[in-house]
């Protein structure tokens, strides 16, 4: 029974190299226009409840929706 052995020592080098692109990515955060605070693009914001202009956290339930059926 034969198993795969490498050749030769991987060095620091190319190791790291292959390694770079196992990394983080940084979240798209943009500052709220209703309060300032940073949110995470096409997310409402955490702190105030807006987004894209309307408050989606605070709506009144006065509102019915309507079906149809």
């Amino acid at each position: 029974m034969k198993m795969a052995v490498p050749k030769r020592k991987t060095s620091k080098q190319r190791k790291r190299k292959r390694r770079t692109h196992y990394k983080l990515e940084v979240p798209g955060m943009v500052a709220c226009p209703n309060c300032g605070e940073y949110r995470k693009s096409h997310h409402i914001c955490p702190s105030c409840g807006f987004y894209d202009g309307e408050d989606v956290m605070n709506q009144s339930e006065s509102q019915p929706e309507s079906k149809e059926d």
